[in-house]
């Protein structure tokens, strides 16, 4: 939590840049409902706001984290240390005390929490909250509604806006029946006028926001999947659930209806896939996708796709692996499966969302190529971005909403859907075609018109072809941008959700002097062209990624880059412990690699 003194500060209040609250407790205590409040607060007040959190992977629950990073300056990481801890339980102290800074506050539940009274390093804040949430609102309802006694607690301390809250109240609760909105204003009221100055000898106030000017939206990553969807013109897919990618199912089967489509939950993934290559094929630009282990199941039928050249949408909401894995844990293991994750050689693209705002950007890139390349496109994110919260301006979607158009114009005579000197595009069943010589679809080899072939010079050829596109989309690129050095000692490279991390870590070692840049790699594949130019300016490039070490000492990406450059400065630091990385995590790294 940084400060700034304030010409005539209260003698009470404590000014504030942004602050680290660490809420800890159970799944079923709605911890993730004070920190989505508090995020969506921070959106609507023109503050930065990031989020992380972890989740049983159990239905029947256990311990959870949600952490909130708000406040008016740049917010790239959810922190390293919490500068507030909430604990609402024993384990909840004793697992998360070693994350509060020294200096920090710890609020705790004084009905269920004994911290160590010895220790000095924090201040210790003990609030009833349990047995005045029941208070609050009458015996029936035990402890429910204690989250929302702690949000009114950390409402006062922080004097968040108090109207604003109540209005995100009204629209989480307002549908609902009258009682659920009632008890929680109750329970928000008692903790807000609890007399926490009594324990607590300051309030907090965050520094006032620069405006941009732009309306700031507050979501997640997944919702920023499917707006990004819907804008690029999607409107059919299928899908089967799997953690974390169901609640994007779960959002386009509600949305994808009043856009005219429809979204299919299929018996399995082998179907889900089928059926989504089944709506490109009609014409209409589908999306699937899953997790990990989803996605293995649909390889085949992407090879299929590949070979038939049918443009589609394919969401890797990436876990921890391999199996089932870690469900509800954050890694990047996948990028390989994306790339090469098939049967022969089947050349498709590869997009990595950077952040949530990107999430969105990337979905919508993935439409257009896919439409433009008529090639599978994957848009990777992870367990960290689907579930994290942020806010950013909104996207302008009247200039860049895509209307799909089904195009049924006849062919002529002549008509080949896979030429070998042009991008394919396929006629729709139903088109008319002169002279009534329908093209094939199969993902048997094939000639120009689809019909199988298995002539040796046309399979070269038509394997070029598919190779081809992808390499003209490489060449298609705009230059890749270095934050940072643009040469020197040390270049940091990453992918995906290592970019806040990386770039806060970048932003205080550049501005400490040191000779350090950050490229992040957003299209895996093709790799953009002027990677090998970039790697040369640096004596070590330094890749940052949530993946195994492998056989040869080299993440994923890693072993691409290396493989694409064949530079001797890539070195690679991975980690697997289904967790994001921390800011000293990526020093340390960087330190013991180039040293």
């Amino acid at each position: 939590m940084s400060t700034e003194a304030s010409a005539t500060p209260p003698r009470s209040e404590e000014r504030i840049q942004d602050a680290v609250i660490r809420l800890a407790g159970n799944s079923q205590d709605g911890i993730q409902s004070i920190g989505g409040f508090l995020a969506r607060l921070a959106g609507r007040s023109a503050q930065e706001v990031m989020t992380y959190m972890t989740i049983p992977a159990t239905i029947s629950g256990g311990p959870s984290i949600f952490q909130v990073r708000m406040g008016t300056g740049e917010v790239l990481s959810a922190g390293d240390e919490a500068d507030f801890l909430v604990a609402f339980y024993q384990h909840s102290y004793d697992n998360h005390i070693a994350h509060l800074r020294e200096g920090g506050v710890l609020l705790y539940d004084s009905d269920h929490v004994e911290p160590v009274e010895s220790d000095t390093h924090y201040l210790k804040v003990g609030v009833p909250i349990a047995s005045l949430t029941v208070e609050a609102l009458g015996g029936s309802t035990r402890e429910k509604g204690k989250n929302i006694f702690t949000l009114g607690l950390l409402s006062r301390i922080f004097q968040l806006d108090v109207v604003k809250l109540r209005g995100i109240f009204e629209e989480r609760f307002g549908s609902k029946s009258e009682d659920i909105l009632r008890n929680a204003n109750l329970a928000f009221d008692a903790g807000y006028s609890y007399p926490i100055d009594n324990v607590l000898d300051r309030y907090y106030s965050f520094l006032a926001p620069e405006e941009s000017g732009e309306p700031q939206v507050t979501m997640d990553g997944n919702t920023a999947i499917v707006l990004g969807l819907l804008t690029g013109g999607v409107r059919y897919g299928a899908g089967y659930p799997i953690t974390p990618w169901s609640t994007i199912m779960e959002m386009l089967r509600s949305q994808l209806p009043k856009y005219g489509g429809i979204f299919v939950q299929a018996e399995d993934e082998l179907a889900a896939v089928s059926m989504a290559i089944g709506f490109s094929y009609g014409g209409r630009l589908a999306v699937t996708g899953s997790s990990g282990p989803g996605i293995s199941l649909k390889l085949e039928a992407l090879g299929w796709a590949s070979m038939a050249e049918i443009p589609l949408v394919v969401i890797n909401i990436q876990r921890g692996g391999p199996s089932t894995g870690l469900p509800t844990n954050v890694e990047q293991s996948d990028l390989l499966q994306a790339i090469y994750g098939s049967h022969g050689d089947c050349p498709r693209v590869v997009l990595a969302a950077q952040n949530v705002e990107d999430c969105f950007y990337t979905a919508l890139e993935a439409c257009k190529i896919a439409r433009e390349y008529s090639v599978p496109v994957f848009v990777l994110s992870d367990m960290s971005m689907a579930s994290r919260i942020e806010a950013f301006d909104e996207p302008d979607l009247d200039a860049l909403q895509i209307e799909p158009k089904l195009d049924t114009e006849d062919r002529s005579e002549d008509f080949k859907p896979y030429p070998l000197d042009k991008i394919t595009r396929h006629a729709p069943p139903g088109t008319w075609i002169e002279g009534g010589k329908f093209p094939q679809v199969t993902g048997l080899e094939h000639d120009e018109t689809g019909h199988p072939s298995a002539n040796p010079q046309m399979h070269v050829a038509m394997m070029a072809k598919r190779r081809d596109k992808v390499k003209a989309l490489a060449d298609s690129l705009p230059p890749s941008e270095i934050y940072g050095a643009q040469e020197g000692d040390v270049l940091v490279v990453g992918w995906g959700s290592t970019w806040g991390p990386i770039r806060e870590t970048v932003v205080r070692e550049h501005s400490a002097g040191k000779s350090i840049g950050h490229l992040h790699i957003r299209y895996v594949n093709p790799l953009p062209n002027d990677v090998d130019a970039i790697f040369e300016r640096y004596t070590h490039i330094v890749v940052v990624e949530m993946n195994d070490e492998g056989l040869y000492g080299y993440g994923q990406l890693a072993t691409l880059l290396r493989a694409k450059t064949c530079n001797p400065g890539i070195k690679s630091l991975a980690k697997t412990d289904g967790l994001t990385f921390k800011i000293r995590e990526i020093l340390k790294g960087i330190q013991d690699l180039t040293q």
